[in-house]
C-alpha cells in the first residue's frame, strides 16, 4: 500500500442509534448525516473542525437510512423506515420541511437526484423504484414505478450526466432504467453477485459502475454501446479477497478515480486503478485502509466533490469520522 488514511476528526453523530448515510452537499461544505434516532444532523466546517450547525428531527416518526442533495444544493431528500420521503428547503438559518412524498408500501431505503435536479428516485423494502418528477412549483409527482426486482431494493443511483438509473437489490442483482417515449423501462439486469448487492457508484463519465454486495466482492461493470443506443453492461472485474464480511457501500471519487468501500469488518478501504492496464480488463490495487476506522460496521462512505482526498464514513457507532487520503509516495 502507498498512501494512508489519516483520521482528521471523529463526530459523535447520532448517539445511541446507529448512523447510516453521510451525503456532501454539491460544493463539499456541508455533511449530512442520518440514523435511527430519526434526526438528520448538517455538518460545516468551522476553523479546522466540522461542527454540527443544525438538527433536522421533525420529518420522520422512523429511522432515517438515506439522505440525499439536490444538485443544485438547496434541497435535502430524506428516506425513511416510516415508508416516507421527506423534501426539505435550505433557508437562512437553516432547513424547513417542504413535503412527505407517500406512496411506498413499507420502508424507504434510499432516495437520489436525477443529474438536471427535476426528477428524484426512491427504492423501498416492498420491491418497487419510484420515479418523481418536479416541477418549478416545487410540486411532486410519481411519473413511473418500476418493479424490476423480485425483493428489496436497496439503492438507487443516477448516471452523472443522463437519465438513466441505477438499482441494487436483495435478489442479488442490479437493474439499468432509462426513458422511452416518455415511458421508463429496465434495459438492463446485471447478474454476478452471489448475495444482496447494498449499493452502488457510478465514475466520473458514467461509462462504468461499481457495485457492492453482501458476498464481499466489489464488481466493476462497464457498459458497452450498440449502434441501437441500447447498451449491454458487463463485469469487467471483480474485487475479491480483501473485505472479511459484508461491503456495504462504494463510493467513485470524481475528482481522483479512487474507489471506497464501507464493510461490515469496521474497516474503510481505498482502491486505486492500474492506468497502464486495458480499460476493458481494469486493475484495481488496495492502496490504502484504516482496519479499526469505527468500533462497528462502517455503514456508508463519501468523498467531498470538491476536495480531493477528503473522504466521510459512518457506522453502526453512531459516529461519523473525516479521513484524509495521502500519498505517502
Amino acid at each position: 500500500m502507498k498512501d494512508s488514511l489519516s483520521l482528521v476528526q471523529r463526530l459523535t453523530g447520532h448517539p445511541d442509534s446507529r448512523c447510516w448515510f453521510v451525503s456532501w452537499n454539491p460544493t463539499g461544505t456541508l455533511l449530512a448525516s442520518c440514523g435511527g434516532d430519526k434526526a438528520i444532523r448538517i455538518w460545516g466546517r468551522e476553523g479546522d473542525s466540522w461542527v454540527c450547525k443544525s438538527v433536522l428531527e421533525d420529518g420522520h416518526q422512523r429511522t432515517v437510512r438515506k439522505a440525499a442533495w439536490s444538485p443544485c444544493g438547496n434541497y435535502l431528500a430524506s428516506a425513511s423506515f416510516d415508508a416516507t420521503t421527506c423534501v426539505w428547503k435550505k433557508r437562512n438559518d437553516g432547513f424547513e420541511s417542504l413535503t412527505v412524498l407517500e406512496g411506498h408500501e413499507n420502508e424507504v431505503k434510499c432516495v437520489a437526484w436525477a443529474p438536471s435536479g427535476n426528477l428524484l428516485a426512491t427504492c423501498s423494502r416492498d420491491k418497487s423504484v419510484w420515479i418523481w418528477e418536479v416541477d418549478e412549483e416545487d410540486e411532486y409527482e410519481c411519473v413511473t414505478v418500476l418493479n424490476s426486482h423480485t425483493q428489496d431494493v436497496k439503492h438507487v443511483a443516477w448516471h452523472p450526466n443522463q437519465e438513466l438509473l441505477a438499482s441494487a437489490s436483495y435478489d442479488n442483482n442490479v437493474c439499468v432504467y432509462r426513458e422511452e417515449d416518455d415511458d421508463w423501462e429496465c434495459r438492463a439486469t446485471l447478474k454476478g453477485h452471489a448475495s444482496t448487492v447494498w449499493s452502488l457508484t457510478f465514475d466520473a463519465a458514467g461509462r462504468r459502475l461499481a457495485s457492492c454486495s453482501d458476498d464481499r466482492t466489489v464488481k466493476i461493470w462497464k457498459e458497452n454501446p450498440h449502434e441501437s443506443g441500447q447498451g449491454e453492461w458487463t463485469c469487467v472485474c471483480t474485487l475479491s479477497g480483501f473485505h472479511g464480511r459484508a461491503v456495504y457501500d462504494v463510493a467513485w471519487c470524481r475528482l481522483t478515480g479512487a474507489l471506497a468501500t464501507a464493510c461490515g469488518d469496521d474497516a474503510v478501504r481505498v482502491f486505486k486503478e492500474d492506468e497502464t492496464a486495458d480499460p476493458d480488463q481494469p486493475l484495481f490495487s488496495l492502496v490504502a485502509q484504516a482496519t479499526k476506522a469505527h468500533q462497528q460496521d462502517v455503514n456508508c462512505v463519501a468523498w467531498n466533490p470538491k476536495e480531493a482526498g477528503l473522504l466521510a464514513s459512518c457506522s453502526d457507532d453512531g459516529d461519523i469520522a473525516i479521513w484524509r487520503l495521502q500519498d505517502d509516495d
